[in-house]
């Protein structure tokens, strides 16, 4: 196993790296959406869940994997009401890669996060 870390993804900010990579698979951690260049929390659930897409793929390339190649991904929403904006981001984000996806409302996220964006893929 490998850990995975990049600058072009938000530093884990507890006891866990941004990805494990095996021989064939990368595993993320869930990704808030913030920007890695200033740190902000983005706030408004389209650009929201476009910084966390785009974290999981800077990570996903970090590790020799890509966008194409998820197979599946695990989504944390804020608010469950937000689910039709979040995926219309999400649908052009994949285009036409499908991966399989479970999403749900919870709780809280750290930071007041809208969402969180979690995904397995090959190498």
């Amino acid at each position: 196993m490998k850990a995975i870390n990049t600058n072009d993804a938000p530093k884990a900010v507890g006891a866990y790296v941004q990805a494990i990579a095996t021989d064939n698979l990368v595993f993320t951690s869930g990704q808030l959406p913030i920007d890695p260049k200033t740190g902000e929390l983005v706030t408004e659930i389209k650009a929201a869940t476009k910084q966390a897409l785009t974290n999981v793929e800077n990570i996903l390339k970090e590790a020799g994997s890509g966008k194409d190649k998820v197979i599946k991904c695990v989504v944390y929403l804020n608010d469950i009401n937000d689910f039709a904006a979040f995926n219309e981001v999400y649908a052009e984000f994949f285009g036409d890669h499908k991966p399989a996806r479970s999403a749900f409302e919870v709780a809280n996220l750290p930071l007041n996060g809208l969402l969180e964006v979690e995904a397995i893929a090959s190498l």
